[in-house]
């Protein structure tokens, strides 16, 4: 790849700021960092502390994924308040090459470069590594992408599929999906598939069961839910993966993702012990009339440490080359 060995790769959610070198050659990662998002004022501030705390001020590509839409020049966080210009911030870092990606679009070029080890598959099906792909991850919000193979590389496509329509099947979802919109108005699944939608659901829940419970955090509520401490938390967890097996189900219709659907973010590899207990893959297939389609698709989840840097390092070297 031309003379350009080493790049800075770099996954941006609403918490935490992850950094990295890359060879480009091999994509291998090291010097790793991990910095809370809140002890910078700017991510240009957050990104030259990394160059300088770990000596690599002479490398000038850079390759960045963020949690919220790329659509322009002009990038603003959804759950944070960085914001900046891509033309201004490369100008003002001096670098050769400075490549912004939504954060699920990076997640899903690591597709192809995940290892078999990084992969637990759940349920039945076949994937086809020459299909169309769908990924989506839930964390600080909850992402979506998809990634179409073709004869010049991988195609990746963007998009804010967590925030369309949450779809109600249960008597117990039609309460949450009342109880949802009467706090935010428009409820979309990222309002249940997120670390605040697992904290909203615990409340709706017990409403639903005409609880009176104090608000606890997601980690809690995972907690109490693997150790089986908390009926509440368990109920909160299979609710959170019968709904996410059904949104996934719905990405595997909507572009026929005969490659699979992956499942990233932070929250479920934590919880990968209880998704066989649950109605992920059952919600996944229950498609009327197509539950033999989906059925015919791998399902799977990602427990790579940090797919987000590898797939911006992926599209990178896609880039460089072409």
């Amino acid at each position: 790849m031309a003379d350009i060995q080493f790049a800075i790769v770099a996954d941006i959610g609403g918490t935490n700021a992850r950094f990295s070198r890359v060879d480009l050659d091999s994509l291998h990662l090291d010097k790793v960092a991990v910095y809370p998002c809140a002890d910078f004022d700017t991510l240009s501030d957050a990104l030259q502390f990394y160059r300088t705390e770990q000596g690599l001020t002479e490398i000038r590509h850079v390759a960045l994924a963020i949690a919220c839409p790329v659509t322009g020049d002009f990038v603003k966080m959804t759950n944070f308040r960085w914001q900046f210009s891509v033309s201004q911030m490369k100008a003002d870092l001096d670098l050769a090459e400075f490549i912004v990606l939504n954060d699920f679009t990076a997640v899903a070029m690591s597709l192809p470069a995940l290892k078999q080890t990084e992969l637990v598959q759940i349920g039945e099906g076949h994937a086809d590594q020459f299909k169309p792909m769908a990924v989506l991850g839930a964390g600080t919000g909850l992402g979506v992408a998809h990634l179409i193979p073709t004869a010049l590389g991988y195609l990746p496509l963007p998009g804010e599929g967590g925030h369309v329509d949450f779809t109600a099947q249960t008597e117990q979802e039609w309460f949450i999906q009342r109880f949802l919109a009467n706090k935010y108005g428009h409820v979309s699944p990222e309002r249940l598939l997120s670390g605040p939608g697992l904290e909203d659901l615990y409340l709706a829940i017990a409403a639903f069961n005409n609880k009176v419970v104090e608000p606890i955090n997601a980690a809690q509520i995972a907690g109490k839910a693997l150790d089986g401490s908390c009926a509440l938390c368990k109920a909160v967890i299979e609710q959170f993966f019968a709904s996410l097996g059904g949104l996934a189900g719905d990405l595997a219709l909507t572009l026929s993702t005969f490659g699979g659907v992956f499942v990233a973010g932070g929250i479920t590899p934590k919880l990968l012990s209880l998704i066989n207990q649950s109605e992920f893959r059952t919600r996944f297939e229950a498609k009327g009339r197509f539950q033999d389609f989906n059925r015919r698709i791998a399902t799977f989840v990602v427990t790579a440490e940090q797919p987000g840097l590898t797939g911006c390092a992926v599209y990178l070297k896609q880039h460089m080359a072409s």
